[in-house]
């Protein structure tokens, strides 16, 4: 089984080095194969440039295999050449954006069964903000404030990106909707990767991660470590 990591948001800024660094690692290296998936950014048609960005960020990384897997609209998502980029790859990273764009695009899709397959096989599967909520069981869509099934990379957990400057307000609305899950609030420029069990995971970067559910809320700092 491969590895997940979900970051709070800002990235490409240089404040995610840590965090995105360590995935290069576990993803086998500099010549590891790393694909963007800028999704998210393709509603006001930013994604090429979303996707560059991304590329640069992680070339400045030290990655030496940089790729953007052009998923824009549902047929894309299908389309053969990006599945077998997908499942190739031993990073694969998806870029902020449009929340409920993404998830909707990439459920039941061949590009989301090849991550899950790379996944499978020892891959890094991370994302940020947008990209981060759609890898949980659920997300909370921030234009309609309806819950909807994600990815289920990790189970029973939504995902509050941002929180350390306006998703904090989030909170009761995701415990209205789903009161039985956990929600994680995840600061900007920090991340938390698991040890490839999603059980085991360590908070890396500048800001915090906290952990809400029915018995109350845990704060983790940088270099900490929580179970779930």
């Amino acid at each position: 089984m491969g590895y997940i990591l979900v970051e709070g948001g800002a990235e490409f800024g240089g404040a995610m080095a840590q965090a995105d660094t360590e995935a290069i690692r576990l993803a086998g290296g500099q010549d590891a194969p790393v694909v963007i998936i800028p999704t998210a950014a393709a509603p006001d048609h930013n994604h090429i440039r979303a996707g560059n960005l991304g590329r640069r960020w992680f070339q400045s990384l030290g990655a030496k295999n940089c790729s953007i897997a052009l998923i824009y609209d549902v047929e894309s998502a299908n389309d053969e050449a990006i599945a077998q980029m997908l499942e190739s790859a031993k990073l694969i990273y998806l870029l902020g954006g449009f929340t409920h764009f993404l998830g909707t695009t990439l459920q039941n899709s061949a590009a989301l069964q090849a991550a899950r397959r790379a996944c499978d096989h020892g891959a890094v599967i991370a994302g940020s903000s947008a990209g981060a909520m759609v890898l949980c069981q659920w997300y909370i869509d921030p234009e309609t404030w309806q819950i909807y099934d994600g990815l289920n990379f990790i189970p029973n957990t939504v995902i509050a990106p941002h929180f350390n400057t306006f998703a904090g307000s989030w909170i009761n609305k995701i415990q209205n909707l789903r009161p039985d899950c956990a929600i994680w609030g995840i600061d900007e420029k920090t991340g938390a990767i698991d040890d490839g069990t999603r059980r085991n995971w360590t908070v890396l970067g500048a800001g915090t991660v906290t952990i809400i559910h029915h018995a109350g809320r845990q704060t983790y700092a940088a270099n900490q470590s929580f179970q779930v």
